[in-house]
């Protein structure tokens, strides 16, 4: 039987990706479900290309164009928000891949979860919002996190085979971006072009900025804590430029185990996907005489102040992540619009976790609100 796969976010750098891997490996994949939310042309298209059986525009002005591109195509099409969180807890597909880009891809994961279906995650702000409650409602309902960020996919590699061997720390390594080395008086002036430049990853444009601050770093801590079952305090952060070391897991032994290979997510998307096998691909290869040096830094915090704020966030934990999160997307997309420059990210990030209210235990209902008050405070903020 063929793994029936379910792309929420098709459209994406994630999601296009991710429509190949499956397309190369038709022997064992079928593509039942694709979503999109503005995107309609290349949904379109992907649609008559592929052929999954339903197509979701949750951009409801969209609706009528999608439809009536695929009304003599037999594929059923839905609009809406409620259609995705509906088709994410039908029977229609056995894996979600969820790359839905932000707070956005909450409800339809935790909707998969609640009917045990298998996660592919790439929105790692799922469980930067909710990470309590996802991986409880996961662990009750027997649902399968796979990771496929580049570096949660390096650890969950290097732990296959480690089940009762106790982690001591994991490295998360990170590239550094396209500022690495830069200082406060240079970044000051860089504009969103600058930004959307990264050395070694071709990603969408909120991920590219994320890199460029090494919020995505810090986001991917958060992640990694709940994922793993960490501690705040086994979680580590180097520099790495090369990008060729994914990331590293120290035992309590002192062995280090790490996962390697070439910038290129096709790789992750493709071991989630096809989680236990590994499937043979015509990736392009790691070759060391290509990379006779590996190097690795510290991060610099005290420049790129939106780690050290999602560092602070993780530890102070209840809803201090999601208002991280919800105040990120909102000044990201302020920055892209030249409203506001890439330090003020920062400064703006810092006003949201030190006003707005702190929840100890909070709720889905809590993280909910907490998400709204944010984005609503840190927009005000934004001349």
């Amino acid at each position: 039987m063929k793994r029936r796969i379910a792309i929420f976010g098709s459209t994406g750098s994630i999601g296009t990706q991710a429509v190949d891997v499956i397309a190369n490996n038709s022997d064992i994949f079928s593509l039942e479900v694709l979503s999109a939310h503005s995107n309609a042309d290349l949904l379109i298209a992907q649609a008559k290309q592929y052929h999954p059986n339903i197509v979701i525009i949750t951009d409801e002005s969209k609706y009528e164009k999608v439809n009536s591109a695929l009304e003599n195509d037999n594929i059923k099409v839905y609009a809406g928000e409620k259609a995705l969180v509906d088709i994410a807890g039908s029977d229609t597909y056995d894996v979600l891949l969820a790359a839905i880009v932000g707070y956005a891809g909450l409800a339809s994961t935790l909707a998969a979860i609640e009917q045990g279906k298998t996660i592919a995650l790439a929105n790692k702000e799922t469980l930067v919002v909710a990470g309590d409650i996802v991986t409880a409602m996961a662990k009750e309902k027997n649902a399968l996190i796979l990771p496929v960020d580049s570096e949660h996919s390096a650890i969950f590699q290097c732990l296959v085979g480690e089940n009762n061997n106790p982690i001591e720390k994991i490295i998360l390594t990170a590239s550094g971006g396209p500022f690495l080395g830069k200082k406060p008086n240079y970044l000051i002036n860089v504009k969103k072009d600058h930004a959307l430049q990264h050395p070694n990853w071709t990603m969408g444009a909120k991920i590219s900025i994320d890199s460029a601050s090494l919020m995505n770093k810090g986001l991917e801590m958060i992640e990694a804590k709940w994922l793993f079952g960490l501690q705040n305090e086994q979680i580590e952060i180097i520099v790495h430029p090369q990008s060729v070391i994914h990331s590293m897991v120290q035992f309590e032994d002192g062995s280090m185990k790490a996962q390697m290979g070439l910038p290129d997510m096709k790789l992750p998307i493709q071991y989630a996907l096809a989680y236990p096998q590994r499937v043979k691909n015509d990736f392009k290869r790691l070759q060391f005489k290509n990379y006779p040096s590996l190097t690795f830094e510290p991060a610099d915090i005290k420049t790129f102040r939106n780690l050290a704020l999602a560092k602070d966030a993780m530890f102070k934990g209840g809803n201090s992540p999601c208002i991280l999160n919800a105040a990120n997307e909102i000044v990201v997309e302020a920055f892209i619009k030249n409203k506001i420059s890439f330090l003020e990210m920062s400064d703006i990030i810092e006003t949201c976790l030190e006003k707005l209210t702190f929840i100890e235990k909070p709720s889905l209902n809590d993280y909910i609100q907490s998400n709204r008050e944010t984005r609503d405070f840190a927009s005000s903020l934004i001349k």
